[in-house]
């Protein structure tokens, strides 16, 4: 029952596409009987209960049952409603970034248990030290004793809804529709592996490689070339591809996979060196065959929202924060530069949209053509005192703290960049535009890491690559930490 994903949002619970021959779509009129009779209503009313089976997810299982378990010693100690709800919050947060709701494909609690068991002591541990901050030690030891039995239960809890995966899995129910990313010897051993055994709840429907003699062909129809990935995810419904072996180009790979029709499908790759053993928790295997999930660039969707509002309530509180130092700034650049403190720039955002990006004048331009396609440095002769101190400092970007309230920018991102230098590095640096799939940001990997200013622009657009691909809010408060050191010892241009 559950997807390629039981533990925070797995593809899909009971697979969207029904590949079980008793499983037909609701949206499909009554079909017959091979004799021509009318299907019998207790056949129709199966078929149904199957089709609302197959849409149900394996977070929609296996949370709810979490948190109820972990709620339940509310029941019987009504004095601590509020400790052991404040629990459960805690450790349904912790769990979710570390992606404990997504099914792993070799399904074993066993191999779940130490790191759910420390995510769920660290949220007991939490509130249970602001219980002995606020109340005597007999509070903290009886709710220690009910957090112990509502982890324990939550234990108990999966190894049933794990049984009830298995069982879907099994029984065919949950069949996601695998495309394979290579046709080679070990993509033929992974069909047969699939085929054999239906626990690991992957139904290859076909493989796609750039070479012509592929020895998975012998097992499962070739969907075309590397480049024919979307159109194969298309046609066949597909919502899981698997990187095994085969005849294509790295460079080509790394491209289709990130396609929004790719995108939405769960990635997994065979590491090319598989015989040895990875120092990592979170890999699978197929058979004994190791198998890594790669995470799926999530800044869309909830995880958008949450950095949203973050950037509101962060960037909110700073302008209040921080009005009178900018200020302060403001006046010094009028007294410098005479009128026109704030200088408005077009950017490049998110998806390629331009934007008016704002900062305190650090020098005049001779002209807006020269504003737009020359890269200005810290030793430019146009940049005053007062310039130069902004620069330094990092603070002539304050204004764009407005940027980031209004919704234009977010405070961690890829840094934006003129049309004029976007198009000329785009052409020059590899993957260079993909740091345009989110929001440019007040500050970002690359720069807390150095580059700033005259510095490697292939370094930046792979250190941001790299934000984009790993993107965790932990992350963005880390590098928000390491950006107030960088301008507090003034390391800016």
């Amino acid at each position: 029952m559950a997807s390629v994903d039981s533990s925070a949002s797995p593809r899909t619970f009971l697979s969207r596409k029904r590949t079980h021959s008793n499983v037909r779509s609701s949206m499909q009129p009554a079909q017959s009987e091979p004799n021509g009779s009318p299907t019998p209503p207790a056949r129709r009313k199966a078929d149904r209960l199957l089709s609302v089976l197959a849409g149900v997810r394996a977070w929609m299982v296996v949370l709810p049952v979490d948190v109820a378990l972990l709620a339940l010693p509310a029941l019987w100690a009504p004095l601590q409603v509020k400790a052991h709800l404040s629990m459960a919050a805690l450790a349904l947060a912790l769990l979710t970034g570390g992606g404990r709701y997504r099914a792993r494909l070799h399904m074993s609690v066993l191999d779940e248990l130490p790191d759910l068991l420390g995510r769920l002591l660290t949220a007991g541990a939490i509130v249970a030290i602001v219980i002995a901050l606020r109340h005597e030690q007999d509070a903290v030891t009886s709710f220690l004793v009910n957090a112990l039995i509502a982890i324990c239960l939550v234990f108990v809890g999966r190894l049933v809804t794990s049984q009830l995966i298995s069982m879907s899995r099994k029984c065919r129910v949950t069949r996601h529709r695998t495309i394979l990313i290579g046709g080679g010897g070990l993509a033929a051993e992974l069909v047969q592996i699939l085929g054999n055994h239906p626990r690991y709840g992957l139904s290859v429907v076909g493989f796609v490689d750039d070479g012509t003699d592929c020895v998975a062909e012998a097992l499962t129809p070739q969907l075309g070339g590397v480049a024919d990935l979307d159109t194969a995810i298309a046609d066949h419904k597909a919502d899981v591809l698997l990187i095994a072996d085969g005849d294509f180009a790295e460079r080509v790979l790394l491209d289709v996979v990130r396609t929004p029709a790719a995108s939405r499908c769960d990635l997994l790759v065979v590491p090319r060196m598989h015989h040895f053993a990875m120092q990592t928790g979170q890999g699978d295997h197929i058979g004994s065959i190791p198998v890594y999930r790669i995470r799926t660039p999530n800044l869309r969707g909830p995880a958008r929202l949450v950095k949203r509002a973050f950037d509101v309530l962060a960037a909110g509180l700073l302008l209040v924060v921080v009005a009178p130092v900018l200020g302060i700034c403001a006046l010094a650049v009028r007294l410098e530069g005479g009128p026109g403190v704030i200088f408005r720039q077009a950017r490049v955002g998110r998806d390629g949209v331009l934007f008016n990006c704002l900062k305190l004048r650090s020098m005049r331009p001779a002209n807006e053509k020269d504003s737009a396609t020359t890269w200005s440095i810290a030793s430019d002769n146009r940049v005053g005192p007062v310039g130069r101190i902004l620069r330094r400092t990092s603070l002539d970007e304050l204004p764009q703290l407005w940027n980031i309230f209004r919704g234009d920018m977010t405070l961690v991102g890829p840094r934006p960049e003129r049309p004029h230098f976007v198009d000329r590095f785009s052409a020059e640096y590899d993957r260079y535009a993909y740091r345009h799939r989110v929001q440019a940001g007040l500050t970002g990997l690359a720069q807390v890491s150095g580059l700033r200013g005259n510095t490697s622009i292939a370094d930046r657009a792979r250190f941001d690559n790299y934000y984009i691909e790993h993107w965790s809010l932990w992350l963005d408060i880390k590098i928000l930490i390491r950006t107030f050191s960088e301008v507090l010892f003034a390391r800016g241009r």
